[in-house]
């Protein structure tokens, strides 16, 4: 259905200065999802964090032509052919614009509201009546301020049923939202305590929800929760209300009996004095209590279409909106249901659980987060948790989230466990703490239970880093066995951890009682301590910006310059700090950052003329350590620096930490530990000067194969035409691309990759997500794991095939790469 842009405003109530011509079709909040500009309004919507104004110039350069707006936006006069009708709030007039389309229809709606079920009914109202009726429902689970007028703008004049859900969290809500759906026909699903802080009462919140329905002409309930019939009496609605029940004979439609089999259920029922069964396929007392929701409105609706008919319900797919079964590893079974968190819910997902168990001898375990905006205190609502997992025979619980872990205690009859985050539950996870289980995830969205989701399921297409800490330990003790007893060790766990990631490898060397890490700037720093790394941290580059980072969480700064020591002076006396510990660094021959041997008079003045910095160390940089050829210049530099160093010490008069090794330096010079020593990419398992055999490969780049296809002899491979197979070939298509770190200079028959212990070229160009490698001589198959490196197929020789470091290979492993820590 089309409006000109001058109905639009009429109905909005918009003012304007001047309008063009234009036609609306399409309703936009989204700039990312625009398709037909020509046709689109855009509403500048603002939220907390973020407002549509900003986007309108960009949508307006990609042919949108008519905006709803609060704000004059930037670049005006570079519009002008624009339509930009002015209100006083955009969301509002987004209402206002669908009510009005709403009233343009008379066909039966059906507008459903509660505190769970809400989209599975509608999807399965949909699925039973779709051949009945030309349904417009709402997209996935609209159901919002925002998402119910997108969804009500939808119909037109061939639908003959509309099918939409409201969703509410605060008092007045459902006001905004009932003109917008004007729903006919009524259904509260159940009342739970999700967001219950934001009533005075479960009642005010059930009349909230009923009162969506006040236009309505029938209400249909569960005639058996006395907290939405007692709603209904104080709203004075009983007299449209339309009940089923379990227990009430006299009910509109008297359930008399639910048998539930292995997969299926057998319902018998009596309405108007006439009993009718079904079987449904499935067994969970959720979906059966919607199957009844639905029932009751296709017995009011469109009895035609169910009377008489025994098979109506037996075709119906399970709706995988919120709640979804999937493949785990180690022979587990995950049940995804990380879309909301109540008490209520947790019922239905365990007995859900209990459903699929079926007659397999497997274990239950329940990954909880905390259970957010019940209004309950915390002790309360977890002693309900508690005996809920206890009567549903819960075998694990592993609880995430601060308010659970406080009541642990409360969680006596099963093995449990308590992250206070997701973050911390990731970090501790090994491949083999789940097997032969069936896993119900359950958390509210907050605490982003989807990456532990894709942690368990079982992967068939996918690109990981396993990372080994068991040898990062090894590296680490080997190095510190090749130290004096008294000499300290600093690890780098700069740049996300060299590639392996910084908060699992922070972890495992603060529980080997590491002496120091050292990040590059206060960002990565911060991140460790908000992971809980308590070890000291050193800031090799400290920017200006972020001096406050290095106060706030107790970071070290490296000090290179006197601007710099002279703001950190003027910082650690303003925020009244004493003896703030700093890192003086001087430049003997990289020249690169450093103070020059010559300033260490000046440093100590300046330093001892205050109290608020202290000097924890004084370090320079080797350049060569690793070259033979330069072993001249290292001693040079080592000869010079110790100077300094001394003279500083003696200078300042107190004693200072002296470093200068790096991973090269601590296996060629090994009389130059001083007292403390920086370890880098040997942790990492790579000889920094080629010496040592005795490092673990810590890294393992792998991917798998997604196709496989046969290439004629004299076709070419790939972008470009830069590789032609000489020979019938075997082609396999791998999902790792450059975007995932795969240097483009392995292209072509450059790099080579494994499978099944055999090396395989790379052909063709490398793409952005993908490449293409020769299988011909190798017994693969799609779905078989392919190496790109590992300790046979070595960073170290990759590196040399393009003329780089070890260093880039790793740090250029993309982050979407997904990262998985073990332990042998």
């Amino acid at each position: 259905m089309n409006y000109s842009i001058k109905e639009v405003a009429d109905i909005i109530g918009a003012e304007y200065h001047s309008m063009s011509d234009g036609i609306v079709s399409r309703l936009l909040t989204d700039s990312r999802t625009l398709s037909f500009p020509e046709t689109s309004l855009f509403f500048a919507i603002k939220t907390k964090t973020n407002d549509g104004h900003k986007y309108i110039y960009d949508l307006y350069k990609s042919g949108v032509r008519s905006f709803v707006i609060t704000d004059e936006p930037s670049g005006l006069y570079q519009m002008p052919d624009a339509n930009f009708l002015f209100v006083r709030n955009v969301t509002d007039a987004l209402r206002r614009l669908a009510a009005h389309h709403r009233k343009c229809f008379s066909i039966p709606v059906i507008g459903i509201t509660g505190s769970n079920g809400k989209t599975v009914v509608k999807e399965l109202l949909y699925q039973l009546m779709h051949t009945d009726f030309n349904i417009v429902r709402s997209p996935r689970s609209y159901n919002s301020q925002i998402g119910v007028p997108l969804s009500v703008w939808e119909m037109n004049e061939q639908h003959t049923l509309g099918i939409f859900e409201a969703g509410i969290s605060k008092p007045d809500e459902m006001d905004k939202l009932r003109p917008v759906i004007l729903p006919t026909i009524g259904l509260i699903t159940n009342i739970g305590e999700a967001h219950q802080e934001n009533f005075h009462s479960a009642k005010e919140k059930c009349m909230e929800k009923l009162s969506l329905f006040i236009d309505s002409d029938v209400i249909i309930y569960n005639a058996d929760d006395k907290s939405i019939e007692n709603a209904l009496d104080a709203m004075c609605l009983s007299y449209k209300a339309i009940g089923w029940s379990r227990k009430d004979t006299d009910s509109a439609l008297f359930v008399n009996s639910i048998e539930k089999g292995d997969t299926t259920t057998r319902l018998r029922c009596t309405t108007m004095g006439i009993v009718h069964e079904y079987v449904v396929p499935f067994t969970d007392d959720a979906f059966i209590e919607d199957i009844i929701h639905c029932m009751t409105i296709m017995f009011y609706l469109n009895p035609a279409g169910i009377i008489n008919k025994d098979d109506v319900f037996a075709s119906l797919e399970p709706v995988a909106m919120r709640l979804e079964v999937k493949d785990g590893t180690n022979g587990c079974r995950l049940i995804n249901d990380t879309y909301n968190s109540d008490i209520n819910s947790l019922s239905v997902a365990l007995d859900f659980q209990q459903s699929r168990r079926a007659d397999k001898k497997l274990k239950t375990t329940v990954i909880l987060s905390d259970i957010l905006q019940t209004g309950m205190a915390p002790r309360s609502l977890y002693g309900k948790v508690a005996e809920l997992l206890s009567r549903k025979k819960v075998d694990r619980l592993i609880g995430i989230g601060p308010d659970i872990c406080e009541c642990a205690h409360l969680f006596k009859t099963m093995e449990t466990a308590f992250h206070t985050s997701s973050s911390g539950f990731l970090r501790s996870f090994k491949p083999d703490m789940f097997r032969d289980e069936i896993v119900l995830i359950k958390g509210s969205r907050s605490f982003h239970f989807e990456s532990i989701t894709a942690l368990l399921e079982k992967k068939v297409h996918e690109t990981i880093l396993e990372v080994n800490l068991d040898a990062i330990v090894h590296n680490f003790n080997y190095y510190r066995s090749r130290l004096h007893p008294k000499t300290k060790m600093v690890c780098m766990v700069k740049a996300f951890g060299y590639g392996v990631g910084s908060f699992e490898l922070a972890k495992t060397l603060q529980e080997r009682r590491c002496d120091y890490l050292a990040v590059a700037v206060a960002d990565e720093g911060e991140d460790l301590r908000r992971e809980g790394i308590t070890v000291p941290v050193m800031v090799m580059n400290p920017e200006f910006s972020s001096f406050h980072l290095l106060f706030d969480y107790m970071l070290e700064p490296e000090v290179y310059s006197f601007r710099l020591l002279d703001i950190l002076i003027k910082e650690s006396m303003r925020r009244g700090f004493m003896s703030f510990p700093i890192h003086i660094k001087i430049d003997t021959g990289m020249h690169r950052l450093g103070f020059e041997p010559e300033d260490i008079p000046e440093i100590c003045r300046r330093l001892k003329a205050q109290n608020g910095l202290v000097v924890r160390s004084v370090f320079s940089h080797l350049v060569g350590s690793d070259a033979p050829e330069f072993d001249d210049f290292t001693e040079k530099q080592v000869d010079e620096y110790t100077r300094a160093a001394e003279a500083l010490e003696k200078g300042l008069g107190y004693t200072i930490l002296k470093h200068i090794l790096n991973s090269a330096g601590i296996e060629r010079f090994p009389d130059y530990q001083k007292d403390m020593v920086r370890l880098g990419i040997s942790l990492y398992g790579i000889s920094a000067s080629g010496m040592t055999e005795d490092l673990q490969c810590v890294c393992s780049l792998k991917t798998v194969i997604l196709q496989i296809r046969n290439v004629p002899r004299g076709d070419s491979i790939g972008y470009g035409r830069k590789t032609f197979v000489e020979r019938d070939s075997r082609i396999a298509v791998i999902p790792i691309g450059y975007a995932d770190g795969l240097d483009r200079h392995l292209s072509n028959g450059n790099g080579e990759v494994l499978v099944h212990g055999k090396r395989c070229p790379i052909v063709g160009n490398i793409c952005m997500d993908a490449c293409m490698i020769d299988v011909t001589d190798v017994d693969a198959n799609e779905g078989d794991t392919v190496i790109i490196f590992n300790d046979e197929l070595t960073v170290d020789e990759l590196a040399a095939k393009i003329g780089t470091i070890p260093y880039e290979i790793l740090t250029s492993v993309s982050p979407r790469v997904k990262r998985i820590y073990y332990r042998e």
